[in-house]
């Protein structure tokens, strides 16, 4: 099962093509998609703060999504992989690392556009 990240969730109330030729695919395929609390955390507050149709538009298309919860188990990984980033002297956000952390823990693919998750270990990536 695949998880969005927010990157992909923003490029589909977009209108970006290539999200559009995915979410497509994905629908196509009858697979259950997800969402980290924090990846639709930044959903909602550009949602939000847009308002209107596009909060509308937001609100239906996550309401259809699994969310993957952050508990106990999800910041352990997270502190563990925000570790050895530092260990080799890179960094992420804390709410990349709980996104992150949240795919790896739970077992599922990441599809994202932001490169950046592509470094992390244990973690699997799709790109669009």
């Amino acid at each position: 099962m695949r998880c969005l990240d927010s990157s992909f969730v923003v490029d589909l109330l977009a209108g970006e093509p290539p999200a559009l030729r995915k979410a497509a695919e994905l629908e196509g395929s009858g697979e259950r998609l997800s969402i980290a609390v924090p990846a639709m955390a930044e959903v909602l507050m550009g949602a939000h703060y847009q308002g209107g149709s596009y909060l509308r538009k937001a609100l239906e298309l996550l309401a259809g999504l699994d969310i993957l919860t952050a508990d106990g188990a999800v910041a352990v990984d997270a502190g563990t992989l925000g570790a050895e980033l530092l260990r080799r002297g890179t960094r992420a956000s804390a709410a990349d690392l709980l996104i992150a952390a949240s795919v790896r823990v739970h077992r599922k693919v990441l599809l994202t556009r932001d490169r950046g998750f592509s470094t992390m270990p244990g973690l699997a990536v799709e790109t669009y």
